[in-house]
C-alpha cells in the first residue's frame, strides 16, 4: 500500500478514528450535465432522484466529456440543480431537525428562519464548520443567489412537518422575500 501510495503520488488522512480516506480536490461544481434530461423526467410528473453525492465530476476536453479525480459535494450540486431547473424549493435534508448556533451546548439555539445575513454573521462566528452545517449554509446561498425563492434544511423524518412550517430552518434572501409556494420542490 505504502508503495502504490508513494508511486501514484496519493495523500491519504486519518479520519476521525475511523481509517484512512484519500484527499482529493473538491471543486464546486459548474453546470451539471444530465439537466436537461432531468428537466424532461419533470416535465413528464416522473420523480427524480439525482446528485446522490454529488454526481461524478467531470471536464469537457474538445467536445468529450472526461472524468476526473475529484469529490463534488451533494449540497452544491443539488443547489446547482435546482437553481438550473428554476425549482422553487430546495429541501436540504440532513441529520439534525433544525440549523442551531452553540450545537452541542447548554445555550444551543435551534434556528427556525434565517436571513441570508443572519447566516453570514453566524459563518463568520464559526457556528457552520466546513466539515459539517458550512457546506449546507454555503448551499442554501448559492441556490437563492441564483433566483431560488425558499430553503428548508431539515432531516428526513422532519420532512412534512418542515413543508408545514412546524419544524426546520428556512433560509431566505430576507424575511419579506419568503414565500409560501409548494411547486417545484427539489429535495438534497
Amino acid at each position: 500500500m505504502e508503495e502504490i501510495v508513494r508511486e501514484e503520488n496519493l495523500t491519504f488522512i486519518e479520519d476521525s478514528g475511523r481509517g484512512y480516506r484519500r484527499v482529493v480536490a473538491s471543486p464546486k461544481p459548474i453546470s451539471i450535465v444530465e439537466k436537461d434530461a432531468i428537466e424532461a423526467l419533470l416535465v413528464k410528473d416522473i420523480t427524480v432522484i439525482t446528485a446522490g453525492g454529488g454526481g461524478i465530476p467531470v471536464v469537457e476536453n474538445n467536445g468529450q466529456l472526461k472524468g476526473v479525480e475529484a469529490v463534488i459535494d451533494k449540497d452544491f450540486a443539488s443547489a446547482l440543480l435546482a437553481a438550473e431547473i428554476n425549482a422553487d424549493y430546495l429541501f436540504i435534508l440532513t441529520g439534525v431537525e433544525q440549523v442551531a448556533i452553540h450545537f452541542g451546548t447548554p445555550t444551543q439555539q435551534n434556528l427556525i428562519e434565517m436571513t441570508v445575513e443572519d447566516a453570514l454573521r453566524y459563518m463568520e462566528e464559526g457556528y457552520f464548520p466546513k466539515g459539517s452545517m458550512g457546506p449546507k449554509i454555503e448551499a442554501a446561498f448559492l441556490f437563492l443567489q441564483k433566483g431560488g425563492k425558499n430553503v428548508i434544511i431539515t432531516s428526513i423524518d422532519k420532512l412534512q412537518a418542515a413543508l408545514a412550517g412546524k419544524t426546520g430552518t428556512r433560509v431566505v434572501l430576507n424575511t419579506k422575500k419568503a414565500v409560501d409556494d409548494k411547486e417545484n420542490l427539489v429535495t438534497a
